[in-house]
């Protein structure tokens, strides 16, 4: 029997600063009409990209007993949304959860998160890549930035910024299991100068051998939590029946709202977005559809 609201089991780390995991995955999906039920990898007193001394609790230990109660109850859940992990072992946690605790026919959504700006995050590690590459096999979703699609394909940064390269890349992590490739922060449209005058959103839909583009206008700065801001506005938006390209469409126009709002404010950028502000605008149609088919 499906829930009367959809339930999606969210596996992230919390951080206290930095809005960033749980912090917005839960009002997001909340503000949607999701259920997030978190099953949390670590808590953290901040995100760990431009801070230092951040501490980090390690809960590996508490996911399987967290899992085996949920089973022993016979709950199923319309999504399984993962992020975050605290190291190789808890991929297996998200593996055993999509296969004991997704409904027939739900979603699985692997954030693979690794690295950014074309180095890793400074909790990862090469081990934790490779087994990335094992689990993103299991899902249906997967949305890497252009860091960690490098990463899983084990290409060196900067090697692959052509339209057609990159779409081939999409494309070859399709071929390892996921129905849809979503790729962020993709390096489409540079100045003579070599300048990032967009930042875009390219994606592949193989169900029906389909590639979608959104640009949008650079801002010249880096908030920590826009990747898991712009894939649980994605996931929200599925689990609500909309296409794919409308997904994109709102998950992007989200965060673009949020980063245009929070430039020019003065606040630390590691503190990430203004993210409660602008949770009522989930609700609202979009006022424009900006994703655009792209020829394969």
């Amino acid at each position: 029997m499906r829930n009367a609201i959809p339930r999606a089991c969210v596996v992230h780390d919390i951080s206290g600063l930095g809005r960033t995991s749980l912090t917005a995955v839960i009002p997001i999906l909340s503000s949607m009409g999701v259920q997030p039920v978190p099953l949390p990898t670590a808590v953290l007193s901040t995100q760990t990209v431009g801070t230092e001394g951040f501490t980090l609790c390690d809960l590996t230990a508490n996911m399987g007993p967290v899992l085996d109660h949920w089973e022993r109850l016979g709950e199923k859940f319309e999504c399984v949304y993962s992020g975050f992990m605290a190291c190789p072992e808890q991929m297996d946690y998200v593996a055993r959860g999509l296969e004991t605790l997704l409904a027939d026919g739900g979603l699985a959504v692997v954030d693979p998160v690794l690295g950014d700006d074309g180095a890793l995050f400074p909790t990862m590690s090469q081990e934790m890549v490779g087994k990335m590459r094992w689990l993103i096999g299991k899902a249906s979703v997967i949305t890497p930035n252009y860091t960690e699609m490098c990463l899983l394909l084990g290409e060196p940064c900067g090697a692959c910024t052509e339209e057609r390269h990159l779409k081939d890349c999409l494309k070859e992590l399709a071929g390892r299991g996921p129905d849809v490739v979503v790729g962020t922060s993709m390096p489409l449209a540079r100045n003579e100068r070599g300048e990032l005058q967009y930042a875009s959103v390219l994606a592949y839909e193989r169900r029906v051998d389909a590639f979608w583009r959104i640009d949008s206008s650079y801002v010249p700065v880096h908030y920590p939590g826009t990747g898991d801001i712009f894939a649980s506005v994605l996931t929200g938006s599925l689990l609500a029946g909309e296409s794919v390209s409308v997904a994109l469409d709102k998950a992007e126009q989200f965060c673009t709202l949020l980063v245009r709002a929070t430039f020019g404010q003065d606040l630390p950028a590691w503190q990430g977005v203004m993210l409660e502000r602008y949770l009522p605008s989930l609700r609202r149609p979009l006022p424009a559809l900006r994703c655009q088919l792209e020829t394969a």
